[in-house]
């Protein structure tokens, strides 16, 4: 009995090690064998005292030095870019911007010649969507004007609203009044195939997102927007005291951890620059 007790403890074991193999498999067979993720150098920001990134004051009086990168994805039915960064207008000043006092902004090397070492233009961008519409996101949105822009609902209508979230100016994006719009509620499979995908996850502004892509060799990989602005925040579940709803930011932290659970996920704190410098270093890509 016992021996049959032990075979069958050695049999469920196995199986569930197939089944967990059978789903990767199936997993990574569903990514399109030629979709690629870039990551753009799109600036970086200094502040002076990082305490406005916790609401309980453990920040307060810290100095901290933050990533702004952009994300291009190839995808068989099109480009996709994800954020624009501070700004390339940033790069022509060598000493950087203040945004704020304690709050600096630089930028190295430009968006659009990032884009040129891959053979591209503005121009031939597809799709453009953001995590939200803080000025570190949009700084670049208007060089593309032609691309269709994926909006969600939620964060159009504050941005455009008699009294806006903080830091929703309009000036960076400007160019959405003519663009084409693809409006959206809630999660969004941009190409159908479920490769990639918006999360609508709300709380630092009104329509925040994330994006999830499922690449063929990397798997599934979570870029996260401003829902975390640090590993350590991520941990410590850290809620900015910038962020429009405490309550609903928890409850975004608390999907989003269970998707990257559920689907063993590469998340990726974009405003970490750790995170940033684990990635393939540009011109090489993920994928």
């Amino acid at each position: 009995m016992r021996i049959i007790l032990s075979l069958s403890r050695v049999t469920r074991g196995l199986l569930s090690m197939l089944l967990v193999a059978l789903a990767t498999f199936v997993h990574a067979a569903g990514a399109p064998a030629d979709i690629r993720l870039y990551v753009f150098d799109c600036g970086r920001i200094d502040a002076r005292d990082m305490g406005m990134f916790d609401d309980s004051g453990a920040l307060d009086g810290r100095p901290g030095t933050m990533s702004v990168p952009c994300f291009l994805i190839r995808h068989p039915k099109g480009i996709l870019l994800w954020e624009t960064g501070l700004g390339d207008a940033i790069a022509d000043r060598p000493n950087g911007i203040d945004f704020a006092p304690g709050i600096h902004g630089s930028v190295r090397v430009k968006l659009v010649d990032q884009l040129k070492t891959l053979g591209l233009k503005p121009s031939d961008i597809d799709y453009l969507a953001f995590s939200h519409w803080h000025i570190d996101h949009t700084g670049n949105a208007n060089l593309f004007r032609h691309a269709t822009w994926i909006l969600q609902r939620r964060e159009l209508a504050a941005a455009t609203s008699a009294t806006p979230p903080p830091f929703e100016s309009l000036a960076p994006v400007s160019a959405y009044r003519n663009a084409r719009i693809r409006l959206v509620d809630g999660d969004t499979d941009v190409f159908g195939d479920g490769s990639v995908e918006l999360l609508l996850l709300p709380g630092h502004t009104p329509g925040h997102q994330a994006l999830q892509l499922r690449l063929p060799h990397a798997g599934v990989v979570l870029l996260s927007g401003d829902l975390y602005h640090s590993d350590e925040a991520r941990r410590l579940r850290r809620v900015p005291r910038i962020n429009v709803d405490r309550a609903a930011t928890l409850a975004s932290m608390d999907r989003f951890e269970a998707i990257a659970a559920r689907a063993h996920a590469r998340v990726v704190i974009q405003h970490d620059p750790r995170d940033i410098a684990a990635l393939p270093h540009f011109p090489a890509c993920l994928h």
